[in-house]
């Protein structure tokens, strides 16, 4: 009767870790908590800005975004306009801090750049 209570407790106790751990594995549809939304790929495009090393691509509509990625696909369409694929999300920096949502911008990780034209449309 002792070995059936030990095993039993061995399988729960297996049962357990393996659920735990499949919990913390990364999975890309998922946020990293469950108040997160998966994020889809969008598009948009605007005019590239550069200050400093960060990157900012400004839609027509005046909506700013701050670009993560790799910033070797940006440095030759600076004050161009560019088409962007990517998630949208808000900026890391500011989810850690307790500005309004409004006032601190989206950021989009992109993995895709076209380029559309080699100056910005006016009106930004």
């Amino acid at each position: 009767m002792k070995n059936f209570f030990l095993a039993l407790a061995l399988v729960f106790a297996t049962a357990l870790l393996a659920k735990q751990q499949a919990s913390q594995s990364p999975n890309p549809q998922a946020g990293s908590s469950p108040s997160d939304a998966p994020l889809s790929q969008q598009t948009i495009q605007g005019c590239l800005q550069r200050a400093d090393n960060s990157f900012t691509l400004i839609e027509s509509s005046g909506t700013t975004y701050q670009l993560e990625g790799d910033a070797s696909k940006l440095r030759e369409h600076v004050g161009h306009e560019i088409q962007l694929t990517g998630t949208i999300g808000q900026s890391a920096a500011s989810s850690s801090s307790s500005p309004p949502k409004d006032s601190s911008p989206s950021t989009i990780q992109f993995v895709d750049v076209k380029h559309l034209a080699s100056s910005c449309k006016a009106g930004k």
